[in-house]
């Protein structure tokens, strides 16, 4: 072994072990590094052009993009985020005090049931409400809190909420203003070839706007359509129910639907017709056609996966990152796709002529 070989290898030792050092300190604060990433790719294309305006003044376009998305994406989310804390808070007295008895609306609607299906519902230990009012009660409380706490992973203290969203924003000014210098030295020191190294920037671009933008966006609107009909027909809680519907059209193969239908048949069935068919149509025709009027337009085919591998990836990465999942899971099934495409093109075997 020559001296050159000793000191490469000796460098690439130290290289890994200051790498590994430094992502366990920076670990506790791994949501506010995250999202502070993934807001400076959304809003990239919103820096350059605050560039080009302001002269190429660099600090004042970041501060003017931080300023915008702290309105536009950053806000929002803290105050409806408390806002459904106490909508789970209230929602949750009603519950506990009977002014919302959940287990009589179930068996009122059991009730209007064909008796085929009154009996196997029986026979399936689902015909017994008692004590469903206590755990939809608890389950209001908790859920609306957890979606609220963790909704990036800050902690559950107030203290560390304060000081994650802090260093997110911290992070988010440097990341806009110095964000195409830092890609730069990543692509130098990644060993790829160069054609391969765009390939993959352009593909994690690409997926992060796709899954925030798009998704996202697709979500929030099904969830806000949700809510406002909700509330139109005075049905309680309406921004849980809203926030509930925008959580789960993340999710492929299961959607807003899954709330918004059985109230609609609840309304049907227990003899309020207009309610019923006002909530059936415009779930269909207007919270349902979001989902392909918006998704096409906001995601683009290109960036587009199987929606089992987007449910499996979404699901995975929740259950792995919490909240933060949502986005995490598909950009790694993205990449993850992006990069066995890269080897196999890779290893194909070079054409014959004629």
């Amino acid at each position: 072994m020559n001296e050159t070989t000793l000191q490469y290898k000796t460098l690439m030792l130290l290289l890994v072990l200051v790498t590994i050092a430094f992502i366990w300190i920076m670990l506790p604060f791994y949501g506010a590094v995250f999202w502070a990433v993934i807001l400076g790719i959304i809003f990239a294309p919103l820096q350059r052009r605050l560039l080009a305006k302001f002269g190429w003044k660099r600090n004042t376009a970041s501060l003017c993009t931080l300023l915008i998305c702290l309105v536009i994406a950053i806000l929002p989310v803290i105050i409806i985020s408390a806002l459904m804390v106490q909508e789970g808070a209230a929602l949750y007295k009603g519950v506990e005090s009977g002014q919302y008895d959940v287990a009589k609306y179930l068996a009122e609607f059991k009730v209007l049931l064909p008796s085929p299906v009154q009996h196997l519902m029986d026979r399936m230990g689902m015909g017994d409400f008692e004590g469903l009012r206590d755990k939809v009660a608890k389950g209001a409380l908790q859920g609306s809190q957890y979606l609220a706490t963790q909704a990036f992973s800050f902690g559950q203290g107030t203290f560390d909420f304060v000081v994650s969203f802090f260093i997110m924003l911290y992070l988010l000014f440097f990341f806009l203003r110095d964000g195409q210098e830092l890609v730069r030295k990543i692509r130098v020191a990644f060993p790829l070839a160069e054609p391969q190294k765009r390939r993959l920037q352009l593909k994690f671009n690409r997926v992060v706007r796709a899954t925030v933008k798009g998704n996202v966006v697709v979500a929030i609107t099904q969830g806000a359509l949700g809510g406002l009909i909700f509330w139109i027909l005075d049905i309680p809680s309406a921004l849980l129910w809203a926030v509930l519907m925008a959580f789960l059209s993340l999710l492929p193969a299961v959607g807003a639907g899954i709330v918004w239908a059985p109230v609609a048949a609840y309304f049907l069935l227990s003899g309020m017709i207009w309610q019923g068919v006002v909530l059936g149509l415009f779930g269909v025709f207007v919270i349902g056609l979001v989902d392909n009027v918006l998704r096409p337009i906001l995601v683009g085919k290109d960036t587009r996966m199987p929606d089992y591998l987007i449910l499996m990836s979404t699901l995975g990465g929740m259950a792995v990152f919490g909240l933060n999942g949502f986005v995490i899971g598909p950009m790694i099934a993205a990449l993850f796709m992006s990069t066995w495409g890269l080897f196999t093109s890779a290893k194909k075997p070079p054409r014959l002529p004629g």
